[in-house]
């Protein structure tokens, strides 16, 4: 089955988002912190991000869910800057930094989705694509006409304005958003967004609503849906029972779960003490706990041994 957005190229009804998702950077508003500068003209918001994208890099990546690398990998593409301020960002250099990305025209866009693609990844997955959907958006069509075929993913941070994933709408197969904060005041204190809890779950209803629960071909690959994505905190301040409830509840209780147990303090971590180090053992078991409790069942438990391990090596 041909990937969505090849279907509405060929309706035409891409380009109509592409026009309308470029004069929204005229004023910007792509994203809830609605800077309102004028990025047509380069002006910078909070993003640090003009008329063109910055990629910091792009690769098969391994990493990722089981369900997206399968034994070919997912061909990731890293956008620099970020409309999250996460003083944890294990991506600092890249998402606070910007010191080795640069700009992309949307014919260099294109030709990097297809070199992933000729390489034999089993999907294209933008690395927080928030503050750039316009950019993606107007490379698809020659990435299409040159033969892109595998699904989209787009991999945020969850803090996306309903109103443009609205406009990505049978664009993207799957949708990767994390759930990092479930009460304002840490939303504020660890990455400038005091709406964030209300406007992740406004985002992820919305994700949800486009493409469902995830669903895997024959060979456990994602073809289709969502995934969410939860990293435990020190401390319980992510929220971690708060977030699964919600999940459980409001979203699906088919709903596939990564609880990531990968915290450690980057950035300017070691400005705040309490998310000054890594997380516990039981912290982590609370977390799938919570989980279990809240009636999910698709959960990504890959790294409960490994925090384990990480913690005796650290407190022999």
């Amino acid at each position: 089955m041909e990937p969505g957005y090849v279907t509405l190229h060929e309706r035409g009804e891409l380009a109509e988002r592409i026009d309308a998702a470029l004069a929204m950077l005229k004023d910007c508003g792509l994203c809830p912190r609605m800077c309102k500068v004028n990025r047509e003209e380069n002006e910078p918001g909070f993003c640090l991000t003009g008329r063109l994208a910055k990629v910091a890099g792009y690769n098969l990546h391994f990493g990722e869910e089981a369900p997206l690398v399968g034994v070919r990998g997912s061909g990731t593409i890293f956008f620099a800057q970020c409309n999250l301020g996460c003083v944890f960002c294990q991506n600092y250099d890249i998402s606070h930094e910007d010191q080795s990305a640069r700009e992309v025209t949307k014919d260099q866009l294109a030709w990097i989705m297809l070199s992933l693609q000729k390489a034999g990844a089993l999907n294209i997955n933008f690395v927080t694509p928030s503050h750039v959907a316009p950019q993606i958006l107007e490379a698809l069509p020659l990435a299409v006409s040159g033969g892109l075929r595998v699904p989209l993913v787009y991999n945020s941070g969850g803090y996306d304005r309903v109103k443009t994933l609205k406009l990505l709408d049978g664009v993207f197969d799957i949708y990767m958003p994390d759930a990092k904060f479930a009460k304002h005041e840490h939303a504020a204190r660890y990455c400038e967004a005091r709406d964030y809890p209300g406007r992740a779950r406004a985002a992820i209803k919305e994700m949800h609503r486009q493409v469902g629960d995830l669903a895997l071909d024959g060979d456990g690959i994602a073809a289709r849906g969502l995934l969410v994505r939860h990293l435990v905190m020190p401390g319980g301040v992510a929220g971690t029972k708060e977030w699964m409830e919600f999940l459980g509840r409001e979203i699906s209780k088919n709903t596939y779960v990564n609880v990531m147990d990968q915290y450690r303090p980057c950035g300017r971590a070691f400005e705040f003490p309490e998310i000054n180090r890594t997380v516990t053992p039981d912290e982590f078991e609370q977390a799938l706990k919570a989980a279990k409790d809240a009636g999910l069942a698709r959960l990504d438990e890959r790294g409960a041994r490994f925090v384990k391990r990480l913690w005796q090596a650290l407190h022999p």
